[in-house]
């Protein structure tokens, strides 16, 4: 029986990059629909689950993306709302690759640290994006005290509650809307992430490496100049100094693993929900 993965992007167009990776990853077919509301997602996922007999169902799954994190997380609740009974299917949430990058990113610092981040602080600066409150979530979730960063103090505190409200931790906001006060927001910390856009520079040189405390520095930013100074996208494991770096190409390596692997597992059963929890322990096992 082929494996069918319904793609349901909120985006006007279904992204070809995730129906690549559904391929490689053992989907025989990936039935990508754009323009995805809540609204359109019962009857999308009914077709899903009365055409196939119950110990059937889970050679088909649904992946829900786009560029929106919040209309997927609405479309992720409207598609368990369709089911019933065993008439169900698995689904999976990486809108904008926010979980399966965030995952990859959060794996990454636990690796440079050798250890638990429970305890450490870390700064997530831009983390109001989709992947800076996954990051700042998943690390607040195993204890970390957690500093995320944004231009506008209101647009910070919004996302801050937004992620205690998800993942819980500790989660504090500051406003960095230059790069001279870099310094300033790592004071005593151990990691920084950096997840802000493409092309902007967030974190001189000067700021990083002068801090004594720091270990660890992921940027997530694979397009010049660099999210964080001095650390090319290519490094995995770089030490400069007392710090670890690892550039965007360097999680992107694992997150391509982490991806395929959630999509393989999603024709196991038919009752998984991938979100960026279960995408986290899913990674932790294929570390081990």
């Amino acid at each position: 029986m082929k494996r069918l993965l319904l793609q349901l992007d909120s985006s006007r167009q279904a992204s070809t990059f995730d129906q690549v990776v559904a391929h490689d990853a053992g989907a025989d077919v990936v039935m990508a629909r754009g323009g995805i509301t809540p609204a359109d997602v019962r009857d999308l996922v009914h077709g899903c689950i009365f055409t196939r007999a119950p110990k059937d169902l889970k050679n088909t799954a649904v992946f829900i993306g786009g560029t929106d994190m919040a209309a997927g997380e609405a479309i992720l609740g409207a598609a368990q709302a369709a089911f019933f009974g065993p008439l169900r299917v698995s689904l999976m949430l990486d809108s904008n690759g926010s979980n399966t990058t965030a995952v990859a990113a959060v794996m990454k610092v636990a690796q440079a640290l050798g250890g638990p981040v429970r305890g450490v602080r870390a700064v997530v600066t831009a983390g109001t994006g989709p992947v800076g409150q996954r990051v700042a979530g998943l690390l607040a979730r195993a204890g970390a005290d957690v500093l995320i960063t944004s231009r506008r103090r209101e647009d910070g505190e919004r996302a801050r509650e937004a992620i205690v409200k998800r993942l819980g931790g500790t989660v504090r906001a500051d406003c960095l809307t230059d790069a001279g006060q870099a310094a300033v927001c790592l004071e005593g910390a151990r990691v920084l992430v950096n997840c802000g856009p493409a092309g902007v520079q967030i974190v001189p040189r000067a700021a990083w490496t002068a801090d004594p405390g720091l270990t660890v520095a992921v940027d997530l930013n694979a397009v010049p100049p660099f999210g964080i100074e001095g650390i090319d996208p290519s490094e995995d494991g770089v030490v400069r100094g007392r710090v670890t770096c690892v550039g965007a190409l360097g999680v992107g390596k694992l997150k391509m693993k982490i991806h395929r692997a959630a999509i393989a597992r999603l024709f196991e059963s038919n009752d998984a929900v991938l979100d960026a929890e279960s995408i986290h322990v899913l990674a932790e096992q294929l570390a081990q």
